[in-house]
């Protein structure tokens, strides 16, 4: 099924009536993990999808929702200088999902102008660096609140265990650094950056099993996303070669057993920023089967709760039960970018732009 103009636009509508309608965002702004079809129920609300909601509103065309979203994360997850997994019990608090809301933070800053969000921004950003970090200098992935204590890693779970992936979430310290002028900031992206860059070698497979290889792709794929801003240094452009290279063959190799619908996304969004830097030219045939397969993961459902959001992933007897924000909002902005795709002659998207 090829992508063409009025197939991305319906897509988009679809999705966006999702994210405004659907009632993943509830009252409070706040924005569930996912919505369970099996159980007809949203999962609890979490503060890292609502950071990721932020931008993606803002990208939709819905300020005031993403106003919602953003005010929930500053006046109501927010509180004695910590940001919490799920505010109902406030038990953890992760490195990475305060990376995603800074970002979320500061789209809805430079949107608005609304300072509050900056300061919040700014305030999270200094706990990531100075409460997370450990004393060999990695980031804890997870700490216990309220005291801060890191959790006891997991090495069979990439998500408990400092990695290559977390460098997504220093994009926040980047933008952080561009926003306020400070060099704190600047340093510990590119510290992050120079550990990520000694250490993504060993990340994939990682795994015996195919569905945690999967699970593993999504994470190297934030990897690649974090090199960004740094992206036309020679060390990140060799990176990136190798990452695209190295996601697209283990995604060949098992897709006939497990996908998930923001891998497809992510590796697209790749190929097309890497193709626009002049840093890995673009792989037609490869992106247009993956923008086809992803927009296969598009739900049509006669229920609102449903139509139009992606399922997160599938398995050989079909669809999870799990109708994704992330996986929706990583998937319209391939799809978009995949339409939009620059010419040789146009500027390539800014990083920023980057769910």
């Amino acid at each position: 099924m090829p992508i063409d103009s009025l197939l991305a636009d319906f897509l988009w509508s679809r999705a966006t009536r999702w994210f405004t309608s659907s009632g993943i965002q509830e009252a409070s702004g706040g924005v569930a993990r996912h919505y369970r079809a099996d159980l007809e129920k949203n999962s609890p609300v979490s503060t890292e999808i609502t950071g990721y909601t932020v931008s993606t509103l803002l990208l939709l065309g819905h300020p005031e929702q993403a106003t919602a979203a953003a005010r929930f994360l500053t006046r109501q997850a927010w509180s004695n200088g910590s940001m919490p997994f799920e505010i109902a019990p406030a038990r953890f608090t992760y490195f990475f999902d305060c990376g995603i809301i800074v970002r979320g933070l500061l789209a809805a800053w430079r949107a608005s102008g609304d300072a509050e969000y900056l300061e919040v921004a700014k305030a999270i950003g200094e706990v990531m660096r100075t409460d997370f970090v450990s004393p060999n200098g990695e980031y804890h992935s997870v700490l216990a609140l309220p005291d801060k204590t890191p959790v006891a890693r997991d090495s069979q779970r990439w998500s408990q265990c400092p990695g290559c992936y977390q460098l997504k979430a220093g994009l926040a310290w980047w933008e952080l650094f561009e926003a306020t002028g400070e060099p704190c900031f600047c340093e510990a992206y590119q510290g992050l950056l120079d550990q990520s860059l000694r250490s993504y070698g060993t990340f994939l497979p990682g795994h015996p099993e195919t569905p945690k290889i999967v699970d593993r792709l999504h994470a190297f794929l934030y990897f690649l996303e974090g090199l960004l801003p740094q992206a036309e240094s020679e060390p990140c452009g060799i990176a990136l070669c190798e990452g695209i290279r190295l996601v697209a063959c283990h995604l060949n190799r098992t897709s006939h057993e497990f996908e998930r619908s923001d891998v497809y996304a992510q590796l697209l969004r790749m190929r097309i920023f890497a193709d626009a830097l002049g840093i890995v030219p673009l792989d037609q045939a490869a992106a247009a089967q993956e923008a086809s397969t992803l927009a296969g993961f598009q739900a049509a459902s006669t229920d609102k709760r449903i139509d139009g959001g992606f399922y997160f992933g599938r398995k050989q007897h079909g669809w999870l039960p799990f109708i994704n924000p992330v996986s929706t909002a990583f998937a319209v902005q391939a799809l978009a970018l995949w339409e939009q795709r620059p010419s040789p002659s146009e500027a390539s998207p800014p990083w920023h732009q980057l769910i």
